[in-house]
């Protein structure tokens, strides 16, 4: 394959400053580091984590300017000098989690996320709102030749960190999940994988299309925070006994709180949507008793990705998406900062 032709320049999304404009404009190309490789960004998802990234609202900081995204797909169309195991041609993916020390205690245990020196495409390096991005060699995500790369950009991050999420939960099948913003970017597809992983499925959400697009993914029992006066016994309820596991993606803290309520006794609530401030209220007396856990789930490792993909491969997932061009992404963020979003949007950096 003859080397493909790289511009110097290249359209992104790019602001400033936290909370800043978002410019859509031309910038210079990255060139690889050694132990990098050079992606052709076709299509990027939009998470709730890149407006947080560009609000600035996490404890985290980002650097500044950046270029936010990190559900690229795409082409790699350069490589790092130090890179062996890539070859111009591939299909690769840009996750939330760029590169790691691979040497502290976390990273020998397959826990790269937690690294001290972990660095987040998206936030700490530039990511996938732009036409061409660097990714980290060794966790830069294989995506298998001909896949759709619209479809598959979500699973990148949404659908490895809600997999990862329902590992988390140590749940068996026949269980039930409830899925709090089940019809989100994140919960759409913890829908299905729950299905896939032969879950009982609840969702809770409110708004507009959400139940429609909740049932047409195979959810089992929906509830519309919206119309229902009292989730938990609402879901107490519907599950004789309350869900054996709840997946929080949502971004409400008193949602998060209610899932400690509706779990059921030696069940666990799993901590995923990270709205700014929260706080996870539970009462210790009946957590105690009821024995509950709760824990928090970040993004999955390399292990997580590669079944995540595999899932996808074979059909059995599939991100609700919307494409757009690149440049409406103020226009997403707005709406997704006012609820208004149903499935993913995906970006088309063409545009």
């Amino acid at each position: 394959m003859s080397s493909p032709i790289i511009p110097k320049t290249q359209k992104a999304i790019v602001f400033e400053e936290n909370n800043g404009k978002l410019e859509y404009k031309d910038v210079p190309v990255p060139i690889p580091k050694p132990n990098e490789i050079l992606i052709h960004v076709r299509y990027s998802g939009v998470c709730h984590t890149d407006l947080h990234a560009w609000k600035g609202d996490w404890p985290l900081p980002t650097k500044l300017p950046l270029v936010g995204g990190h559900e690229g797909a795409g082409e790699v169309v350069a490589i790092g000098s130090n890179v062996k195991n890539w070859k111009v041609g591939d299909l690769a993916g840009i996750k939330w989690l760029n590169g790691s020390c691979m040497s502290c205690e976390f990273c020998e245990n397959s826990n790269e996320s937690n690294c001290a020196q972990a660095d987040l495409s998206g936030y700490t390096h530039d990511g996938s709102f732009q036409q061409y991005a660097t990714a980290d060699a060794v966790q830069a995500a294989r995506i298998p030749p001909g896949t759709n790369l619209a479809e598959v950009a979500p699973i990148l991050c949404a659908g490895v960190t809600v997999y990862k999420a329902l590992k988390s939960a140590e749940l068996k099948a026949g269980e039930w999940v409830a899925i709090s913003g089940a019809a989100g970017g994140l919960g759409s597809l913890a829908v299905q994988f729950a299905r896939a992983m032969g879950l009982r499925v609840l969702g809770i959400d409110g708004g507009p299309g959400k139940e429609e697009l909740f049932q047409s993914l195979g959810g089992e029992c929906f509830i519309d925070f919206t119309k229902e006066s009292d989730i938990v016994d609402a879901v107490i309820r519907a599950t004789n006994g309350g869900a054996h596991g709840v997946i929080n993606v949502s971004v409400s803290d008193s949602a998060i709180s209610a899932s400690t309520r509706y779990v059921r006794s030696c069940g666990t609530c799993v901590l995923v949507g990270m709205p700014a401030g929260a706080i996870c209220k539970s009462e210790v007396f009946d957590q105690v008793v009821r024995s509950t856990k709760i824990v928090g789930s970040y993004v999955g490792n390399r292990a997580d990705t590669r079944e995540a993909l595999d899932f996808f491969a074979r059909g059995l997932v599939r991100a609700p998406i919307k494409v757009v061009g690149l440049s409406t992404l103020p226009e997403i963020f707005e709406k997704m900062e006012k609820g208004l979003i149903a499935g993913r949007y995906v970006v088309d950096t063409s545009k």
